[in-house]
């Protein structure tokens, strides 16, 4: 019987490359991969779907769905996660020292509902005890001026968007016109190493670490998605990317253990990947329900909370029924 041939469009990771090469086959399908900048895809996907599976924005998923816009199925799988406590970035000269200054403050944002932005501003209020109507919010572009709120947002009570055109907000804040910055990029004036610009925790590391091993919650910023009239014709597709995903991750993730060569350029890679499995318990990169519930739990609420999402999602609403085996650890 022949395979149904399918493009999958996502960004250059290891853990998915072996699916896209063709040694790790997907069951019925025949993959066609494409390697892509990541706002790219999205828009592509969102705009004219023009690719039969994508890597996405969970944010931007959860604020399609929330408002009835169901023309794509999200799997479990979730490429990219980055705790985001590095994100956040000050003026070593402004009032901001430590987490509780934030409080009154001004924070720029490139976008409200930007996936990292969200799990920042969960952290804001869960851990900091920061409220959003604390603080005073600005959004615009982090190096180029201009930047627009690509999806739909319905802000909570109380709380102010200030959109800026006319400035970057690394100006702003280099300028002392912000008192911090929320960016999953670095700015190009921190890379550059010019001054007016540090990150908040100087050894973010540990502090994400410690926020990891306290809440549970290591943040997903991606997921992928298929084009749900895809799904309708083909039921089973859904497993079989899923089990394809997993596969592939599970090479990548023994490369990474290898303790034989240098499978990657980064020393002691084989340690910091072991290390990893202790966050979750065994799997350094988990994908399905059950073992990501904490995360996707708090995710959810935030992004209901923050106006990202209409309605509160729960993670049976977001990913497929036919994938149930995977709602449980």
């Amino acid at each position: 019987m022949p395979r149904l041939p399918i493009t999958i469009a996502t960004y250059g990771y290891d853990h998915v490359r072996d699916l896209l090469d063709g040694r790790v086959p997907v069951e019925g399908l025949e993959v066609t991969g494409l390697l892509l900048q990541f706002e790219d895809i999205v828009y592509r996907m969102e705009v004219f779907g023009e690719f039969d599976v994508s890597e996405f924005s969970m944010g931007k998923y959860v604020s399609m769905l929330s408002r009835g816009d169901d023309r794509l199925v999200a799997l479990p799988v979730f490429p990219s996660r980055v705790p985001r406590l590095s994100a956040i970035y000050v003026n070593p000269d402004g009032p901001v020292r430590r987490a509780e200054d934030l409080r009154g403050k001004r924070i720029g944002v490139p976008e409200w509902a930007q996936t990292a932005t969200i799990y920042m501003r969960g952290w804001l209020t869960d851990v900091v005890g920061v409220r959003l109507d604390d603080v005073e919010w600005y959004q615009g572009g982090v190096n180029d001026a201009g930047r627009k709120e690509e999806s739909r947002v319905d802000l909570p009570d109380g709380v102010r968007v200030t959109r800026v055109t006319d400035r970057t907000l690394s100006e702003m804040l280099a300028a002392r016109d912000l008192d911090a910055l929320f960016s999953a990029r670095p700015p190009a004036h921190f890379l550059a190493g010019k001054p007016g610009m540090v990150r908040l925790f100087a050894d973010y590391r540990e502090a994400e670490r410690a926020y990891c091993e306290k809440t549970g919650i290591v943040p997903i910023m991606h997921t992928f998605v298929v084009k749900r009239p895809l799904v309708e014709r083909h039921p089973w597709i859904v497993r079989s990317l899923f089990d394809g995903f997993e596969r592939a991750k599970r090479a990548s993730v023994e490369r990474a253990l290898d303790m034989t060569a240098s499978r990657f350029p980064v020393l002691w890679g084989p340690h910091h990947a072991d290390a990893s499995r202790g966050v979750f318990g065994g799997d350094p990169w988990p994908y399905g329900v059950g073992a990501n519930r904490v995360t996707l739990d708090a995710f959810l609420r935030w992004a209901f909370e923050q106006g990202v999402a209409a309605r509160r999602l729960t993670p049976e609403e977001v990913f497929p029924p036919s994938l149930a085996s995977t709602f449980k650890v």
